[in-house]
């Protein structure tokens, strides 16, 4: 029931306002029911009473389904902004380590489950209100009688219970193993040029890792849903024993008169379709109960690892003057798993930057270079030493701000196809000078900061990238290994034209490099090896 809890802890009153009008409706249809039965015992005086009660029963149910949809979707959407507000606060090395399959498994696979579950929970409220009123009802005709059959639901509530509790585990390894999966599906995706191009690479992709991790899911599953359908089922056969106790053993126990009887027989027949329905809806509330599990989980260890953002930033801010950025004595950690001998250590980097400079940054693979680029943009927290522009620190408090001071485009970058973030009264001249700069202004076009296309080669989506850097218009540029997907003719370009402007326009320009014949046209080159700073050398 931590799905009804996160309901009432969105809005009681709604809840209680929705919750009063289905016991209502349940009264009401507790009521029909007994007006039908006086009916058939010969009361034909009750045309308007039961006209009313079937208007009350309709209005009201109306009434509370509207009230919980509307509250359960929003509860949905609070959900989604709030897991996305947390995963965008989150420091990047925190989400590294959980990793992309288990942020869309709990983005999609736990939201979808419990938004599912939470759509039906209006009609479950209705249900449930309808149980009670029979009960109710029922009690009204002969208490005795009612108390035997409590003791007999009761008893199989129990029974029904502890099945729920199997099933729930078994969905909870499902979802477990549901991340590994997430995985493998991810895999295929990124990953399919290179299975279509190897047979026996696409064979064991299949049978060692995909179809165990599926297949895992799978059993998990049909398990708890086998628990699940029996519980159902048994729901169902348990109304027509308690049918069968009223015609053949609660006559013997106690006197019971035969409108009694009917009405008992009657209520019970009509209870069957609500019941059902509850019993159908445990599969959701199990797999609902699960996923806000672990979507809890996940939201805990984000708001631990929560950094301190402000949204008050203004552009004024982005763009005022600096004069010197230094990293002093600064380390980070890639900490090794059980299975890892060692750990490997970044730093300790002392390094100082000035505006207007064009730095190369070089090394051979694994040396730091990206993890280089993730501390100076601010994207790496120091685990020890300190960031300082112009002398101040660089801390929780105003990281956020820091880190507007860059443009960056990082190896595996992403692409939006919409210039989000952007506008100012020129953008549209800009945009067309820019495309024309970028020689793919016959390839895109801008429209109210949309791109007409993002399906292009690799080297021209990069340009795409720069463009958006360009209207940042921002004091610092950081390109990683920008230049690798572009033509000959236009690297020419990007080396000796595109990054000089820049540098002339007073912007200072990091960019990580292997292409040593344009390395005059900067000013430093600086080079790491296995995250140690090997030099700095001036070249003018």
């Amino acid at each position: 029931m931590n799905v009804i809890y996160l309901l009432i802890r969105s809005s009681w009153r709604l809840v209680a306002i929705a919750v009063f009008t289905g016991l209502l409706s349940g009264a009401c249809s507790a009521r029909l029911i007994a007006t039908i039965n006086s009916t058939v015992s010969g009361d034909r005086t009750q045309i308007w009473s039961f006209a009313a009660l079937a208007l009350v029963v309709l209005v009201a149910g109306i009434i509370s389904q509207l009230l919980l949809i509307r509250l359960s979707q929003g509860v949905i959407f609070d959900l989604q902004i709030r897991l996305s507000r947390r995963i965008l606060s989150a420091s990047l090395r925190h989400l590294e380590q959980l990793g992309a399959p288990r942020l869309l498994a709990t983005l999609t696979e736990d939201v979808q489950a419990l938004s599912n579950t939470v759509f039906v929970i209006p009609f479950l409220c209705i249900d449930f209100a309808i149980v009670v009123g029979c009960a109710i009802y029922l009690g009204w005709l002969d208490w005795v009688a009612l108390l035997l059959m409590l003791i007999f639901i009761f008893a199989a509530i129990v029974s029904v219970k502890f099945l729920l509790k199997k099933a729930t585990y078994f969905f909870t390894l499902a979802r477990e193993e549901q991340d590994r999966l997430f995985k493998q599906f991810r895999a295929i995706t990124e990953g399919i040029k290179e299975l279509k191009l190897n047979q026996q690479r696409r064979q064991a992709f299949l049978t060692n890792e995909l179809q165990p991790a599926a297949g895992t899911v799978r059993d998990y599953k049909v398990v708890s849903l086998t628990i699940l359908s029996v519980a159902s089922n048994g729901g169902q056969i348990l109304f027509f024993i308690a049918i069968g106790l009223l015609l053949f053993v609660i006559p013997r126990l106690t006197a019971v008169s035969n409108p009694v009887l009917s009405g008992y027989i009657l209520t019970l027949t009509y209870l069957m379709g609500p019941v059902k329905n509850i019993m159908d809806m445990l599969p959701n509330l199990s797999r609902a109960s699960v996923a806000l599990r672990k979507i809890e989980t996940l939201g805990l260890s984000l708001a631990a690892e929560s950094e301190s953002i402000s949204e008050s930033i203004v552009q004024n801010d982005l763009n005022q003057s600096w004069q010197h950025l230094e990293l002093v004595g600064v380390t980070h950690a890639y900490r090794g798993g059980e299975k890892e001998e060692h750990n490997f250590i970044f730093g300790p980097i002392d390094l100082a930057f000035q505006p207007g400079e064009l730095v190369f940054l070089v090394g051979g693979n694994g040396s730091g270079k990206s993890t280089l680029a993730k501390l100076i943009t601010g994207l790496y927290i120091p685990e020890e030493g300190e960031i300082r522009i112009d002398g101040k620190p660089i801390t929780n408090h105003n990281r956020e701000w820091y880190r507007q001071l860059f443009s960056v485009i990082f190896y595996d970058f992403y692409l939006f196809d919409t210039l989000l973030g952007l506008s100012n009264t020129e953008l549209e001249i800009q945009v067309i000078d820019y495309l024309k700069k970028l020689q793919i202004d016959h390839k895109v076009q801008v429209k109210d900061g949309v791109l007409s296309t993002t399906a292009l080669s690799q080297g021209q989506r990069k340009r795409l990238a720069l463009l958006t850097a360009y209207l940042e218009d921002r004091p610092i540029y950081l390109f990683d290994e920008w230049a690798s997907d572009q033509d000959p003719v236009f690297k020419e370009i990007f080396y000796t034209q595109l990054l000089p402007e820049l540098k002339n326009r007073g912007k200072t320009v990091l960019v990580i490099s292997h292409d040593d014949r344009y390395f005059y046209q900067g000013d430093r080159i600086i080079k790491l090896d296995y995250g140690k700073l090997q030099y700095d050398k001036h070249l003018h």
